[in-house]
């Protein structure tokens, strides 16, 4: 079927849906400079970022596992939300609408989307290992690395690591919000990262409408109502 015609058929079905969702993985950032966690642009400093991001490098070398997010955080600090981000403040504006992403990057809340859930946390957050204390800090870069929390511990990035649990509280609610859909849009994800991976086929048994929208086929593509082939920034714009 030609673009056009699944861009309007999207359009309708999105009129219609009383309480639609969106799944963001790293493709939608992709398209504002962010570069993907599992992509080519790989190698930092010969590691690559699967050895860095877990609870054991931290334990082992907390400063050199802080410089490699103070390199990301300053990367990040100069990338803004793009057109498809916006796109999806829009729906927002006009009915019920939540977001539930794989990214780190904060930039839906930047963007201006209020119900986020941020399934691997966020990277301008940050936790004490000792207080258990957390809060937003957009510090870039940190005078002293690896910070230190008030009571005197060491502080690590807000984000879920290699080997750790997601947060109960934000997949109760993307649970929740996958009971509730009717539609739900699915935006750059690989399609591979379990569990957001079954989320579009749990949304699909429960009756919504399952649209695809990235520039390749995925794994679950063959189970979408639509699969639209393009670029986020491209293609949403255009259904809103």
């Amino acid at each position: 079927m030609d673009i056009s015609l699944l861009i309007e058929k999207v359009r309708d079905a999105l009129q219609r849906a009383r309480r639609p969702l969106a799944l963001t993985g790293a493709g939608i950032s992709a398209e504002s400079g962010v570069p993907t966690f599992r992509g080519s642009d790989g190698l930092w400093r010969n590691h690559r970022p699967e050895e860095l991001a877990t609870p054991e490098a931290f334990r082992k070398d907390p400063r050199l596992v802080w410089e490699f997010y103070q390199w990301r955080r300053t990367l990040l600090s100069e990338v803004k939300p793009n057109r498809a981000h916006y796109a999806l403040v829009r729906i927002e504006e006009k009915k019920p609408f939540s977001i539930i992403t794989q990214n780190v990057d904060g930039l839906h809340s930047l963007a201006g989307s209020t119900d986020v859930v941020e399934l691997h946390g966020n990277i301008w957050r940050v936790r004490c290992t000792d207080c258990g204390m957390e809060r937003e800090d957009r510090t870039v870069p940190f005078e002293e690395i690896p910070p230190r929390c008030g009571c005197g511990g060491l502080l690590r990035p807000g984000v879920v690591w290699f080997g750790e649990m997601l947060p109960a509280d934000a997949l109760d609610r993307a649970y929740e919000l996958i009971k509730a859909t009717d539609l739900m849009l699915v935006i750059g994800t690989s399609g591979v990262v379990q569990p957001a991976a079954s989320f579009a086929t749990m949304a699909k048994r429960r009756g919504a409408f399952v649209v695809e929208i990235n520039p390749e086929l995925t794994p679950i593509s063959s189970y979408m109502d639509v699969v639209i082939n393009g670029k986020a920034g491209e293609i949403l714009p255009q259904i809103v």
